[in-house]
């Protein structure tokens, strides 16, 4: 279903509109495999971590989740009470049992917030640390501006092994991109819901029953092909070489049985893919954790619609907050019990929170000033509530943090210094948190 979000734009639109595929009008995974082999150069991290990033596109509701305010008027309050959790003192939605059976294992940032309530703009605040700039139009034009986190990442660090730096799923988010890194940091695109019958990774790699002798004689064929047209580029172009490289380098890739194990969902225990639910959100979460146990070091989960202006409490009800309770829960405790959960680090978060007012809809609207992230492993402490908000969640009432500051804290988590620089095509350093970014305290 292509859901339309408030302002009129269809998913679809949204995500067409931001950097392109790998193939197609985008880069060519041989040109993303040449950028990497030069990111790869560019030094080893102090640490090993993973990020996996949960994105509740279009706003979750803090308010009715994981920042309740049971003592404020009904009219802010809500329908939903809380649920004890199984660290002492901290409550989450009663919709959201079994993470709360989990919460020892991540924490909570509940004086977060942020300077803008539309969609594209606070998206692209969200992913990348950096407050936009013009040319937005109310927040629906192409948004990257800045490179997105795990653009950094893969640019800073390169990849492990065969398997991408940095991947999409189930879809490319529109503030997902690379911006001036250009090919080496772009992100490997699924293009498909791993909770989809037959799931495939389209054009990025191989249908999984296609073995490397079809493939091999695909090469060759390509080979006999474009032989006339190499020999020429290879006396005019000394690049040739390298591209012609980099292609067969993608086609190894796609025959590399690390890369096809990873995409392969359906090798997970049936009685585990039930455990994380069988949906869009719950399979995103668990080929996350395959993609990041194969090598990947960041993988966006980009997940909609949470934009509930209109009946939010029977939405999340019966629809998100089940799927969010399962995926998230889940995952949280797979990485645990496979020690994987101190060298990843996962981050929940929408854009931005939604209005502590109800609307006459029975809904509630864009709200950045004031909502609550989500943060565990990876070095982060679990358990431990950050911060709080006023009494009805409309601003916070301790020491505010913001998406530079979760920048910050975020790259010091994966081991890379929060005060790094990169350089633009035109050589003007840009550090890769702005200069008001600071480790959120209490965390770590």
């Amino acid at each position: 279903m292509n859901r339309v979000y408030c302002d009129g734009m269809k998913r679809r639109d949204m995500l067409r509109m931001g950097t392109a595929g790998v193939f197609g009008m985008g880069l060519t995974l041989p040109q993303i495999l040449a950028g990497q082999a030069k990111a790869a150069a560019s030094g080893a991290p102090t640490k090993d971590v993973s990020l996996i990033i949960l994105f509740l596109q279009g706003g979750l509701s803090t308010i009715d989740t994981w920042d309740m305010k049971p003592q404020a008027p009904s009219e802010f309050r809500g329908e939903f009470k809380p649920i004890n959790t199984n660290v002492p003192g901290i409550q989450l939605c009663e919709h959201l049992p079994r993470l709360a059976g989990q919460m020892d294992k991540f924490s909570l940032v509940r004086s977060f917030g942020l300077s803008n309530s539309d969609h594209g703009p606070a998206d692209h605040y969200l992913l990348t640390g950096y407050r936009p700039g013009g040319g937005f139009n109310g927040g629906l034009k192409p948004n990257n501006q800045r490179p997105a986190h795990g653009s950094v990442i893969a640019k800073k660090l390169g990849p492990r092994g065969a398997v991408p730096p940095y991947v999409c799923l189930p879809k490319m988010h529109n503030s997902a991109g690379s911006a001036y890194l250009g090919s080496s940091a772009a992100p490997f695109t699924v293009e498909a819901d791993p909770n989809a019958p037959g799931f495939t990774v389209p054009d990025l790699a191989p249908p999984l029953d296609v073995d490397a002798q079809r493939l091999d004689n695909r090469r060759a064929l390509l080979q006999k092909m474009d032989r006339f047209q190499r020999g020429t580029e290879a006396k005019a172009n000394r690049g040739a070489d390298a591209l012609s490289t980099y292609q067969k380098k993608a086609f190894e890739l796609m025959t590399s049985s690390s890369t096809k194990t990873a995409f392969d969902i359906d090798r997970e225990p049936e009685k585990l893919r039930d455990e994380y639910g069988r949906h869009s959100l719950g399979q995103s979460c668990l080929m996350a954790r395959r993609l990041v146990e194969a090598g990947v070091r960041c993988v966006l989960i980009d997940h909609t619609n949470w934009d509930t202006h209109f009946d939010n409490f029977n939405v999340l009800k019966n629809d998100l907050l089940p799927h969010l309770d399962s995926g998230m829960s889940t995952l949280f405790r797979d990485l645990h019990d496979r020690g994987m959960l101190e060298s990843t680090l996962v981050l929940v978060t929408g854009e931005f929170g939604r209005t502590p007012r109800i609307n006459k809809d029975a809904g509630r609207d864009h709200w950045g000033p004031s909502t609550a992230i989500a943060m565990g492993g990876g070095g982060i402490q679990g358990g431990i509530v950050v911060g709080a908000s006023n009494e009805r969640a409309e601003k916070p009432a301790t020491t505010p943090y913001g998406p530079e500051d979760l920048a910050a804290t975020l790259y010091k988590c994966i081991g890379i210094d929060p005060k790094t620089e990169f350089h633009t095509p035109e050589g003007r350093p840009i550090p890769i948190v702005p200069g008001s970014g600071r480790v959120i305290e209490g965390l770590t």
